[in-house]
């Protein structure tokens, strides 16, 4: 697939139409027309766009880790018991969920709207595409 359009475009972003609008006419998103007039986004463009808006790389220096995917979000909530936490981070359109120690939680004082930079390193990843 070449061209998305702006509503596939929008749910891929994790914003309205409009703002996907917006980011065509001002030439942040590249996009053409089709012979209807059908507005069509470059699916390229669309993700340079992404990767621009979060960064791999932390804001404050990380030493020593081999993790390359980071995912820049916020602490939607945090359960906890007595040995085990669960916290849940939405980075753009994605649930991430870690579980950790309830030591560890409790150290990096993680709740429901702390800003945090999730790092995933995983031996597999499944990559699915939609049916034809």
């Amino acid at each position: 697939m070449d061209a998305l359009s702006i509503g596939e475009a929008a749910r891929l972003i994790g914003a309205s139409a409009d703002t996907v609008r917006r980011l065509a006419d001002g030439g942040v998103i590249k996009s053409t027309r089709t012979g209807g007039g059908r507005r069509m986004l470059d699916t390229r463009s669309v993700a340079a766009y992404l990767r621009d808006q979060w960064p791999a790389a932390p804001a404050e220096p990380v030493y020593g880790q081999s993790a390359r995917n980071r995912f820049p979000g916020i602490v939607t909530r945090v359960l906890r018991d007595k040995v085990m936490a669960q916290v849940d981070v939405q980075a753009g359109p994605h649930r991430i969920v870690s579980l950790m120690t309830r030591e560890a939680a409790d150290e990096l004082a993680l709740e429901p709207g702390v800003i945090v930079l999730a790092a995933v390193k995983a031996t597999n990843v499944v990559i699915e595409t939609p049916a034809p």
